[in-house]
């Protein structure tokens, strides 16, 4: 079997069987596959997709590839959570704590940054001192300490689907949605969840840009996990204007806390922290989503959710007080008086990637203190000359990086 078969096979738009896909596949992993060969056969997929039976045969090979945990009934009905990817989604940094906080367990097991989209774990290493990388036993033995636990794929869990993350990163094949749904779904049926809830972001910002292609892959989700007999909710919410008022590791984890801690509230991103938490809830406790969202207001009012979120940094041996972000700013100021119509999440993802919160080359280094943080957001009136928006940055950038964010009427 030759790899550059299998490629062309797929770039014809035929269908591999699991053979081809495991030879392929596990050969990148191996080291047989290269690169380039690699980045071929992605492409060819990306551009032709794939049969609902090849997207089952590629889940199972990135499970088999490592070990998959199993904890048994100890801890009842472990319910995961999983995001697509969009500009300023800071969710987990919330939704987590405050789901552990109400009784349901919480083992999050996330990913870096693909593209202009932020990675969960990338936000949490803007921590100084905090472990992603946990070993099996450490996460039993926090979740029964806390019951939560929020780390980077352990070494030994779908190591196939982390390498041909980071690959598609860097190729342009981040949006495939036969990719994205055998990824997603590896990851969460190999970290033991039992039901799990997506949060698919469709708009200018995320991976998928219209309604159609979020219901599909919400449609491939839902079969895969009957496939693999787990209850699959899918949530589709919108990404053509930034999640939040923050977008850049630190500030996002410093906009997370002052969620949790009651600061902010009525906004669209605290209200889907709301509306996922309930879901995850309801989910794991068999309850009603009228009787999970009075916990979650109970939780998020009484502080619970914040104390659960300082457990987990101390546990992964975080430090709060460490964190830093870019001391040299510079103001984005309203050319004119108005209404905000529009901030455009793509032109906001692309920045911030540019003032080095993402990574162009996957080998790239991020910078954690950079970023964006909105002063205003959509629907609010501006006056002219008022700053709308602070970035956070190395050195000085020019005008034309951001002069098509706002849109003022």
């Amino acid at each position: 079997m030759l790899v550059v078969d299998i490629i062309n096979k797929k770039r014809l738009g035929k269908e591999l069987s699991y053979k081809e896909l495991d030879f392929a596949f596990n050969g990148y992993l191996e080291g047989k596959v290269k690169d380039y060969q690699m980045s071929a056969l992605l492409m060819a997929i990306c551009i032709n997709g794939m049969e609902d039976e090849e997207i089952y045969a590629l889940t199972k090979i990135f499970i088999d590839s490592g070990d998959i945990l199993d904890f048994g009934d100890e801890f009842g009905i472990l319910v995961d959570k999983h995001s697509t990817g969009g500009i300023g989604d800071k969710t987990t940094l919330v939704i987590g704590p405050i789901v552990a906080s109400c009784g349901v367990p919480v083992v999050k097991m996330s990913g870096r940054g693909l593209g202009y989209t932020g990675g969960t774990i990338d936000k949490l290493e803007s921590i100084p001192g905090f472990k992603v990388n946990l070993t099996d036993e450490k996460i039993l033995r926090q979740l029964r300490k806390i019951g939560l636990v929020s780390s980077a794929q352990t070494a030994n869990l779908t190591p196939l689907d982390k390498v041909i993350y980071a690959l598609r990163d860097v190729t342009g094949t981040v949006s495939s949605i036969p990719l994205i749904a055998s990824s997603i779904m590896s990851k969460k049926i190999a970290a033991g969840a039992d039901k799990i809830l997506i949060d698919i972001k469709v708009g200018k910002g995320a991976l998928l840009k219209t309604k159609e292609e979020a219901k599909k892959l919400s449609e491939l989700m839902i079969k895969i996990g009957g496939f693999y007999q787990r209850e699959v909710r899918c949530v589709i919410s919108d990404m053509n204007t930034p999640l939040g008022y923050a977008v850049g590791n630190a500030l996002e984890v410093l906009e997370a806390i002052d969620v949790l801690k009651g600061k902010e509230y009525g906004n669209p991103f605290v209200d889907l922290c709301i509306d996922l938490s309930v879901d995850m809830i309801s989910m794991g406790k068999g309850v009603s989503k009228q009787d999970a969202k009075l916990m979650v207001l109970e939780s998020l009012n009484k502080g619970r959710a914040y104390q659960k979120f300082l457990e987990l940094v101390r546990e992964q041996g975080g430090d709060l007080t460490k964190m830093e972000v870019s001391s040299k700013k510079q103001k984005i100021k309203a050319e004119k008086s108005g209404v905000i119509k529009k901030i455009d999440a793509l032109e906001v993802g692309m920045l911030s990637v540019k003032l080095g919160a993402g990574r162009i080359d996957k080998e790239d280094k991020i910078d954690h203190g950079v970023g964006v943080r909105l002063h205003k957001l959509v629907g609010e009136t501006v006056e002219k000359g008022e700053v709308i928006a602070t970035l956070y940055v190395k050195e000085k950038v020019d005008s034309s990086l951001y002069e098509k964010i706002f849109v003022i009427e």
